[in-house]
């Protein structure tokens, strides 16, 4: 037994794996397959710990991808570039952009690993752009006897289907085709809407937008709105102190310092909103598209996520103020809005509806379990569907009525994981044994 112990980001789940390999090639990641094979030993692939759930833990191999971190090529006249697992999402964007490059859409948050992001379904908000998995062409992968295997729509399609948002359930991703497009500007626009005003014009917003969310302040009606749009330039970045001032100083120091407060003073967390709320201004600039989807997040939080289908979201949303006017929680974090339209990806999240996404969060530390299951009953009571990487209470029996193609994703694992090698707790609860 090893004596590391692994913790995530959020510090909801650790672990103590008997054995940690750091391996530096894909041969090397299937030899440690093989070798834990060998001795019984289950394997699982960690990334950069930004899941929230126990999706990555295991008492057996814990691979830790840092050496696979290359891009191994950029081909932007085919419009693609390969990339290894363990590369961090904001050192390929920066990648990309040498290569004259960009991916065509991203989340908000960029320091999870390539193979992290993918595998739970990590997406950002577009009216015609998916998220991650869907922009991915190629997977490089070990099987669970130590072989490597590629796959993609063409070559072992059923595979690729099942892997692109695979959970690590169906062999560890060691290298990532993904789809790109040339470097584009956007135009963010970020104003100040009251929350009736966003609902009676969320179908213009949304539609109109090719890229649309907003952040809405529990106990108050009051939201941020942002809207990106492509540009043709020049780009007009926020001047230096002004995106400090905003991006690093009111939304992390000063936010900090608020989710302490809020959290030994409940009672004062509406008007506390109120003043946070108020506190950003509206914006605008244009800036290449990376930086204009992500954004720092060094708060600390625990989060729930659900997408719903999207015609259902404006009574979700009046369920959920009622859940606020009624006085049973303190929420100082804002409940965060975004859309994407339907994909084919068997286990995305958006996988054939347009979708909106609803995400919870509570200040670490602070008790969230009561506030996230009167959310989740909401969430599930108009069949949503819970991010893999952030906190739910659903298991196989729930997943297999919202997945039409989960049956299809478990044959697949029947057949390249009987032995189940890359398992966990979590797996079983979502995927059975």
């Amino acid at each position: 037994m090893t004596s590391t112990l692994w913790r995530n980001w959020a510090d909801t789940h650790r672990m103590t794996p008997a054995r940690v390999v750091t391996p530096n090639s894909t041969a090397e990641v299937a030899a440690a397959v093989r070798e834990a094979a060998a001795s019984g030993s289950r394997v699982r692939m960690v990334g950069s710990g930004h899941s929230f759930t126990d999706i990555a833990t295991t008492d057996g191999t814990l691979l830790a991808p840092t050496a696979l971190s290359s891009v191994r090529g950029v081909d932007l006249a085919g419009r693609q570039a390969t990339v290894e697992a363990g590369m961090r999402l904001c050192d390929f964007n920066e990648a990309l952009a040498r290569h004259g490059a960009a991916l065509t859409n991203m989340g908000d948050i960029a320091v999870q690993t390539m193979a992290g992001a993918t595998q739970t379904g990590t997406h950002g908000t577009g009216r015609a752009s998916a998220g991650l998995a869907a922009q991915i062409r190629g997977l490089e992968l070990v099987l669970a006897d130590g072989s490597v295997c590629t796959c993609s729509a063409e070559e072992e399609p059923d595979l690729f289907q099942a892997a692109r948002v695979g959970l690590g359930a169906f062999g560890v991703v060691t290298a990532l085709t993904m789809a790109v497009e040339p470097a584009f500007l956007l135009h963010a626009r970020e104003v100040p809407m009251p929350l009736g005003e966003v609902l009676e014009r969320l179908e213009e917003l949304r539609t109109d937008n090719e890229h649309f969310e907003f952040f809405w302040f529990p106990h108050t009606e009051l939201t941020i709105t942002k809207r990106n749009n492509r540009s043709p330039g020049p780009a007009r970045p926020l001047p230096r102190f002004r995106a400090w001032l905003d991006d690093e100083f009111l939304s992390n120091s000063v936010f900090e310092v608020v989710n302490r407060a809020a959290r030994r003073l409940p009672g004062l967390i509406p008007a506390i909103n109120q003043v946070s709320a108020r506190a950003l201004t509206a914006r605008e600039y244009v800036d290449a598209s990376y930086r204009t989807f992500a954004s720092p997040r060094r708060v600390r939080f625990v989060e729930m996520e659900y997408a719903i289908p999207v015609e259902h979201l404006a009574d979700v949303l009046h369920e959920m103020r009622a859940v606020f006017a009624s006085g049973r929680h303190r929420i100082s974090f804002p409940v965060e809005v975004r859309f994407a339209p339907a994909d084919d990806v068997w286990l995305s999240t958006a996988y054939g509806r347009e979708s909106a996404y609803l995400a919870v969060h509570v200040y670490q530390g602070c008790p969230y379990q009561e506030y996230f299951a009167d959310m989740e009953a909401i969430f599930t009571s108009v069949a949503g569907r819970p991010h893999w990487g952030k906190m739910h209470t659903r298991d196989l029996s729930y997943l297999e009525k919202v997945y039409p193609r989960l049956h299809d994703a478990l044959e697949v694992r029947e057949r390249v994981d009987p032995q189940r090698r890359f398992t966990n707790a979590y797996l079983e609860r979502v995927l059975g044994v």
